[in-house]
């Protein structure tokens, strides 16, 4: 059996820790622990008195928006899936603006752990009723007089057993063939942005994309889109601005609240952008939806965007290594860590100050990243580039996901090190992640991937 004979058997949709103690009043985040632990239980009442049951707890959101993603729930009997999320109170909802922010707006169920003497209405954007279910006081105190518990993010599910029959050949082997597999299918979604668009646009495109990994993916992609490479390239002298301009970084009292020593640069930027904005300033209604809050310095939209600008002033020695023929990773790999900019490798943001040490523009963990979703999958399509030179890339730093993929197909990160040290053996654990966890609803009861684990040889 290969990897896409399993995944075959698995219908898709169309494409479009750390540990918290007890205490009188729990913090958010313990909360939240108690409630992915499944501490309160399953079962439940809205306030209206319907039946609520929990299917799947889902998974951590560590960024901005709903407390969990990919959740079921059957409310009287009815299935819905989508985000949960927890508060502290009813009106909570509503003071933390939850009910005009989009991000919300398929919120499943509404989860509180007080009442309050005024009834809360939790409601959506476009005005959708969300089920809103109180934690009893009973259930709270019991919870609480348990020992700490530890913050996890994934539950191991049933296929932990089945991989473990497996030997190491036979699961290696698996690994391979699905990591083959979602490089075929990233190499088609490259090949239609191309088709479409150009080649030179697909690169700056799947790079834009790749420097808003962390929280700013679409983001980016949309600033690329808005601004094409050919606009950038007409225009090097104004290239940084605009890019900072259409994202909407841009504003006349950020020269004055910006430290002292970044004031040029910024009028700078202001200045070019000011002769062109009338061309491609967009309405307010319109602007890209940055992720701001709960970022990393490094991760900083900011950030991100210098380092597109730095590659398009550079776009000949760039496209030249990254589309070579045939490919070489380190070369590359070499010339974004080398990536300078007099301002952003010593700044954080537009207005922060100087750092103390050096920063990378395109540090290696984005190299590898861009690498895995794009490059390599074209080149292996392209010019046959060997599997095993695909394998030979190391990756010492698995992200939240990929941690999350091992603790749910192996019970542990520990347990999953052997199948952690590689680029493309993350890139398997993904795919079986989106192909089977991701497609299942029933909290792994009625997932096919642990027994079809009995016919792979």
């Amino acid at each position: 059996m290969t990897y896409e004979h399993l995944h075959q058997l698995v219908w898709h949709p169309p494409l479009a820790f750390e540990e918290c103690a007890a205490g009188d009043q729990p913090t958010e985040l313990e909360l939240q622990a108690l409630w992915f632990s499944g501490a309160f239980g399953r079962t439940f009442r809205t306030t209206d008195g319907r039946q609520v049951k929990v299917l799947q707890f889902g998974e951590w959101n560590r960024g901005a928006g709903p407390d969990f993603h990919h959740c079921a729930v059957e409310v009287d009997g009815v299935l819905r899936t989508g985000p949960v999320e927890l508060d502290s109170t009813a009106l909570d909802w509503e003071n933390h603006g939850h009910a005009a922010d989009p991000a919300f707006s398929g919120v499943v169920l509404h989860v509180v752990f007080r009442e309050d003497a005024r009834r809360g209405f939790t409601r959506t954007c476009d005005h959708r009723e969300v089920p809103q279910v109180v934690v009893g006081d009973h259930l709270l105190a019991d919870a609480l007089n348990r020992p700490p518990r530890e913050v996890a993010i994934a539950n191991p599910g049933r296929c932990v057993f089945p991989l473990r029959q497996l030997s190491g050949a036979a699961l290696t082997d698996l690994l391979d063939e699905a990591a083959k597999y979602r490089a075929a299918a990233k190499a088609r979604r490259w090949l239609r942005t191309e088709d479409v668009h150009g080649r030179d646009a697909a690169l700056y495109h799947a790079t834009a994309e790749t420097l808003g990994y962390g929280g700013n993916p679409l983001a980016m992609r949309l600033l690329a889109q808005r601004l094409p490479l050919a606009t950038l390239r007409a225009r090097p002298d104004a290239a940084e601005a605009l890019l900072f301009g259409v994202a909407g970084f841009l504003a006349p009292s950020l020269h004055d609240a910006a430290p002292a020593d970044t004031r040029e640069y910024l009028r700078g930027l202001w200045d070019m952008w000011w002769r062109n904005r009338g061309e491609f300033e967009v309405a307010a209604e319109r602007r890209i939806p940055w992720k701001l809050h709960g970022q990393r310095p490094a991760n900083h939209p900011h950030r991100r965007i210098a380092a597109l600008a730095a590659l398009v002033a550079v776009w000949p020695q760039y496209r030249r290594l990254a589309l070579a023929r045939p490919f070489k990773a380190k070369p590359l790999l070499d010339f974004l860590g080398a990536l300078e900019h007099p301002f952003w490798s010593r700044r954080h943001t537009l207005t922060s100050a100087e750092t103390a040490q050096g920063l990378a523009l395109f540090g290696r963990i984005q190299g590898l990243e861009l690498l895995a979703n794009h490059l390599i999958p074209l080149a292996v399509r392209e010019d046959g580039m060997p599997f095993r030179d695909y394998l030979k890339l190391r990756h010492s730093a698995p992200n939240q996901k990929v941690k999350r993929c091992a603790i749910r197909l192996f019970g542990a990160e520990k347990l999953a090190q052997p199948w952690l040290r590689r680029v493309a053996h993350h890139q398997a654990l993904l795919q079986i992640y989106h192909d089977f966890c991701l497609e299942d609803f029933s909290d792994c009861d009625q997932c096919p991937f642990p027994e079809q684990l009995a016919q792979w040889k």
